[in-house]
């Protein structure tokens, strides 16, 4: 009897965890597809857009006029896109610097003309509109 138990509760712990992980799966999924839309807008020049269509995090952090005037200078000198592709993704509800809730932490292996090889660092949080919009924005 103990032992169908314990049997029990474990196979439950496991289908909760994989439930879980299914949930944060479709979550990494929603925020990669909206990340990848965020840096074609970037990757086209449209930085206004991009800033537009940022979380309100991000906004409230990064006034317009900054976030533009700073693609301009480090961003477009890097040429046209030449390849991108998900190196890595987490889904996280705490990250240092943020308030808690809903983040997806992803990177990026990117190659433009003038630099061959960076990591893209794009944090799409969900936003208070239940959409997820990108927060952050880093490049190495």
């Amino acid at each position: 009897m103990v032992r169908n138990i314990v049997s029990l509760l474990g196979l439950f712990l496991l289908l909760s965890v994989g439930v879980f992980a299914a949930g944060d799966s479709e979550k990494e999924k929603a925020a990669v597809a909206v990340a990848q839309e965020w840096l074609t807008m970037v990757d086209h020049g449209k930085y206004v857009e991009s800033w537009k269509e940022a979380a309100q995090h991000f906004k409230n952090a990064v006034k317009q006029q900054q976030w533009e005037q700073s693609l301009k200078i480090v961003r477009k000198p890097l040429g046209k896109l030449i390849s991108r592709k998900v190196k890595s993704k987490t889904y996280k509800t705490s990250l240092p610097g943020a308030p808690d809730g809903e983040y997806v932490v992803i990177q990026f292996e990117t190659s433009f003309e003038n630099k061959k090889s960076a990591i893209e660092t794009v944090t799409p949080m969900m936003d208070k509109d239940t959409k997820w919009r990108v927060s952050g924005y880093y490049m190495k």
